[in-house]
C-alpha cells in the first residue's frame, strides 16, 4: 500500500494541474487559492522524506542506485589533494628561493611584495570609465593586472637606463622611452594610431 504523504504531493506538481483544470472548468479555479496555501508544506514534507528514505537506501543496498554522488566526492577530495600538493610545492621552492636572496635582493622582494595600487583609486577610475559600479573582486583583479603592468614598464626602464650608460634612480626619459619601446613590440596597445585596412 502507497504512503500516504508521499501520494498527496504527486497530485499537487506543477505538470498535472494543468490538465485537471480543464476537465474541471471553473470548480477548479475557485480551490486553487486555498490548495496553493497548503503546497509548500506538503511538498516540504515530501522533500524531507524523500531525502530520508534515500539516506535509508544508501545505508541499506547500494546496488539499487548508482553511487554518482560519491564518486563526485571521491574526484573532488582527489582534486584537491592534488591542488594542495602542488601549492606546497610551490611554497617549498619559494622558501628556498628567497633563502637564497642577497640582501639587496630581499629588500627588493619585500618592497615588491607590499607594494600594492589603493583599490579605493582603482575602483573610482573603474566606475568612471564604465559608468556602473563594480565588485571588490574585480578591483582586485584590476589592481593586481595594475601592478603587473607597471612592474613590465619599470624593467623596460631599467634595460633603457642601462643601455644608455646611466646609473639609477629612473628618470622620465627612461620611462618614456620604455613605453614607446613596449608599443613598438604591441605589448602596450596604441589607442591613437587607427589601423588602416585598405590602401
Amino acid at each position: 500500500m502507497a504512503d500516504p504523504a508521499r501520494v498527496k504531493p504527486e497530485v499537487g506538481l506543477c505538470e498535472e494541474r494543468p490538465e485537471q483544470d480543464e476537465r474541471s472548468g471553473s470548480g477548479a479555479a475557485a480551490s486553487e487559492p486555498a490548495a496553493g496555501l497548503t503546497r509548500p508544506k506538503e511538498e516540504g514534507k515530501a522533500r524531507s522524506e524523500d531525502a530520508a528514505a534515500g539516506e535509508e537506501e544508501e545505508e541499506g543496498s547500494s546496488s539499487l542506485h548508482p553511487p554518482c554522488a560519491k564518486k563526485l566526492k571521491v574526484e573532488h577530495d582527489k582534486k584537491k589533494e592534488k591542488r594542495q600538493k602542488v601549492d606546497e610545492d610551490e611554497i617549498q621552492k619559494m622558501q628556498v628561493l628567497v633563502s637564497s636572496f642577497s640582501e639587496e635582493q630581499l629588500n627588493r622582494y619585500e618592497m615588491y611584495r607590499r607594494s600594492a595600487f589603493p583599490k579605493a583609486a582603482i575602483k573610482r577610475l573603474i566606475q568612471s570609465i564604465t559608468g556602473s559600479s563594480v565588485s571588490q573582486n574585480v578591483v582586485i583583479a584590476m589592481s593586481g593586472i595594475s601592478k603587473v603592468f607597471a612592474g613590465e614598464i619599470v624593467e623596460e626602464a631599467l634595460d633603457v637606463c642601462e643601455k644608455w650608460g646611466d646609473t639609477p634612480p629612473l628618470q622620465p626619459k627612461h620611462m618614456r622611452e620604455a613605453v614607446r619601446r613596449l608599443k613598438s613590440r604591441e605589448q602596450i596597445p596604441n589607442t591613437k594610431h587607427k589601423h588602416i585596412l585598405f590602401h
